[in-house]
């Protein structure tokens, strides 16, 4: 018989649902618990799912017996339950994006080399089948080096979006905008192809949502260590949303494309994915005619999952096979804070007004 590991969720709001759902039917995966603030609500959700519900971490943790907590509150509020439940030497799966803040990366980070516990982050765009097809291209030297990273995101978010939830929208709650909320998987695709960051230079602002305090859209350059270079436009500015796409261009002038989302992203707990994601450009020599058979592949796929909770739930298993394989998991805390460093140099680019080196310091 598999081994399980005893899991529970720290925060029962939209995405804390997807969590759920895969934890309950994973076969490496005894869901036993959740936690909430609001004991109705961890109460409402432990019902649902047929698992105690807690208002307080440390009593999830001594009555249920977890072994690995996913955390799904705000990102803001992130640290607290992984530096705690670190100490208990309990493994953590963390929301993305990792924090809003480099601080708390670092807090994390090393109550997790304290605690011993493997440390992960959610990232589960990396899992798309266009993006494996993506890395494994890059990886088998068939683009040359990669010299050209792009990532533009024409999204859309509108009033009843920020609305839904007194977090959203304030940079004390949600500790940013697009940067923060919408843009970390394509930021984690970008730095995961081109490889390691030396310099961003970067401008923000609010276009259109005079009812939210933080950035609607974002503009950034990057230069990596390898030389190469990186473009970023990402923006909730384009009603009702247009796509998003992550575009690697190689020095032997091949290109490798996807586009991520169709229209507007989607919102965990309020909204789908209803157009697969799908390999847009792909001109290695040989291979061009490819491209029809992976949309085709992808499509068949597509129709046969649900997108929504498909990706997230294999992210999790990976978690919880790491934790009981003992070896890192597919997205490290390490890499979790490399998108936070991402944002932060941006927002800090422009207030300073110069480029931001990294390692950027919390």
């Amino acid at each position: 018989m598999m081994s399980k590991v005893r899991t529970a969720i720290v925060g029962c709001g939209k995405v804390g649902h997807l969590h759920a759902r895969a934890l309950q039917e994973l076969g490496e995966s005894e869901f036993v618990g959740a936690c909430d603030a609001q004991l109705a609500r961890a109460q409402s959700f432990g019902d649902t799912y047929g698992v105690a519900a807690f208002d307080s971490l440390e009593e999830l943790i001594s009555k249920s017996g977890c072994e690995a907590i996913m955390v799904c509150t705000p990102h803001p509020l992130h640290e607290e339950p992984t530096v705690a439940a670190a100490k208990a030497g309990v493994h953590v799966l963390i929301e993305k994006p990792m924090a809003s803040s480099l601080d708390s990366c670092d807090r994390m980070l090393q109550a997790a080399d304290d605690g011993g516990i493997k440390l992960g982050v959610v990232s589960q765009r990396r899992l798309f089948e266009p993006v494996q097809r993506m890395r494994q291209a890059i990886d088998d030297g068939k683009i040359g080096r990669p010299v050209l990273g792009v990532f533009q995101m024409y999204s859309w978010r509108d009033e009843a979006y920020y609305a839904s939830d007194p977090w959203r929208g304030k940079w004390a709650t949600e500790g940013g905008g697009v940067l923060v909320n919408q843009s970390p998987h394509q930021l984690d695709l970008l730095q995961w192809f081109m490889g390691d960051i030396e310099e961003v230079s970067g401008y923000w602002g609010n276009l259109n949502h005079p009812y939210i305090e933080v950035e609607d859209t974002a503009v950034a350059l990057i230069r990596f260590r390898s030389g190469g270079l990186g473009s970023i436009i990402t923006s909730l500015s384009q009603k009702p949303g247009i796509y998003t796409k992550v575009h690697i261009h190689g020095s032997n002038g091949c290109s490798v494309g996807v586009q991520t989302d169709f229209g507007a992203t989607f919102v965990a707990g309020m909204s789908g994915i209803s157009e697969p994601p799908l390999n847009d450009v792909w001109n290695v020599p040989g291979e061009e005619h490819l491209l029809a058979e992976f949309e085709q592949q992808d499509r068949n796929h597509f129709g046969s999952i649900d997108a929504t909770s498909y990706y997230h739930k294999l992210q999790i298993q990976d978690f919880l096979q790491a934790v009981l394989e003992d070896r890192p998991p597919l997205v490290t805390g390490r890499e979790g804070r490399i998108v936070v460093e991402m944002f932060t140099a941006i927002y800090q680019s422009q207030q300073e007004r110069r480029p931001v080196t990294f390692p950027v310091q919390a």
